[in-house]
């Protein structure tokens, strides 16, 4: 290839708003991947420790001594452990209170266990919006370089009587290289974003369910009482 056409020489030739753009790309690309990575850390966590408690809940333990323990231990409680915890302790406390219905105890409990449900998936959720927009904005962004480096070349062809590709080929180089960028940002925030988006809309279901069980077995509980 010609030193001239080289990846570093266009990049350092390129007009200083092309410039601007790559670097928007590229501290976009960067910041869009430490989130891939560490969304992808955060949902494993969350699948592994769903399956855990949900061994520990249906393995025949008493809730009280199920809540207790999950109070006492020393590690910090996510997901399912906090809707559980947030439905226990509300219906627990509303139980020991006297002239309380049982369906009031129940319909506080499930309000508690909605609160702490959407809480978890807004956590799950964070900073999904922002790969979102890098993966629709950024080929826009690319676009717009590649826009600007074209409309540079075709400006100087103006200053010169006889036009050559060896003229105008660096400029258009440069120049698809900020739409090249734009698609490298925009391709991993895209895919990345619909796999998260389905891996939660499971886990997400997979609470809701669990929340729904929990509720009939403390509305047997305390109708049974």
């Amino acid at each position: 290839m010609n030193s001239d056409l080289s990846l570093l020489t266009l990049l350092k030739e390129a007009s200083l708003v092309v410039q601007i753009v790559l670097l928007i790309l590229l501290v976009a690309s960067i910041v869009s991947w430490t989130y891939i990575f560490s969304k992808l850390g955060e949902l494993r966590r969350a699948e592994i420790a769903a399956e855990q408690f949900e061994d520990r809940f249906w393995s025949g333990i008493d809730l009280s001594d199920l809540y207790k323990q999950l109070s006492n231990e020393e590690y910090e409680t996510e997901g399912l452990e906090n809707v559980f915890r947030a439905g226990f302790k509300e219906f627990a406390r509303l139980r020991q209170q006297s002239g309380i219905a049982p369906d009031a105890i129940i319909e506080g409990a499930q309000r508690a266990m909605r609160i702490a449900l959407s809480r978890e998936l807004d956590q799950l959720d964070e900073r999904l919006p922002f790969l979102a927009t890098v993966g629709s904005t950024s080929p826009y962004i690319g676009l717009f370089g590649t826009v600007w480096g074209i409309m540079n070349s075709f400006r100087s062809l103006g200053n010169v009587k006889q036009a050559t590709l060896a003229m105008v080929a660096p400029g258009i180089s440069e120049a698809l290289i900020a739409t090249a960028m734009g698609l490298f940002a925009a391709i991993p925030a895209v895919i990345t974003y619909n796999r998260f988006t389905t891996h939660i809309g499971r886990l997400s279901n997979r609470y809701e369910t669990f929340s729904d069980e929990f509720i009939s077995l403390l509305h047997r509980q305390v109708h049974a009482r």
